[in-house]
């Protein structure tokens, strides 16, 4: 999936309670793929690594991403880091924080739309598995993500908007 519909998603659904979770849960959303593809990214943008090669339309060789963006992607890509982080923070609060489920959902998001480029390795540490799925950018998967983001947001202001008329009519 990609990062904004990450973002979109985990803020849509963790975040409603307020505005700073629903940044917060837009910020969960997208934090697996910005910490572990943002560095290098940021690297590359100011001249530390190599460009990949993206003009054949394809996924660049796996020899041209730097070692630390596996390891850090195996990390921010497991549910098994996620529900540990999760129960720690709540153990640490008393009650659990909503928004950073974004984060877990994130990952359930990842496991059916990767392929072969960068599988969720969503059992790591204790298990190599992962799902070979379609990738996000099949115009299925990618239109169906469109559509249901579209319903999910439609949903949310239409209720908003019937819940101001109906606090107008009792005025």
């Amino acid at each position: 999936m990609d990062i904004v519909s990450h973002g979109l998603w985990g803020s849509g659904i963790f975040g409603r309670r307020s505005r700073r979770d629903f940044f917060m849960a837009f910020l969960f959303g997208v934090a697996p793929d910005l910490l572990s593809f943002g560095f290098f990214l940021l690297g590359v943008w100011f001249g530390f690594f190599d460009h990949p090669d993206w003009r054949s339309g394809q996924h660049p060789d796996a020899s041209q991403i730097p070692l630390f963006v596996y390891t850090l992607y195996d990390y921010t890509h497991s549910l098994v880091i996620f529900l540990g982080v999760f129960l720690l923070i709540w153990l640490i609060r008393g009650k659990p924080f909503f928004p950073l489920v974004a984060w877990g959902f994130h990952i359930l998001l990842d496991i059916p739309t990767h392929a072969s480029f960068f599988p969720t390795p969503f059992l790591w540490p204790l298990s190599d598995f992962v799902v070979y799925g379609i990738p996000w950018n099949n115009p299925f998967i990618f239109v169906s993500n469109v559509i249901l983001l579209i319903v999910l947001y439609g949903s949310f202001f239409i209720r908003k908007r019937g819940r101001e008329e109906k606090e107008k009519k009792h005025v």
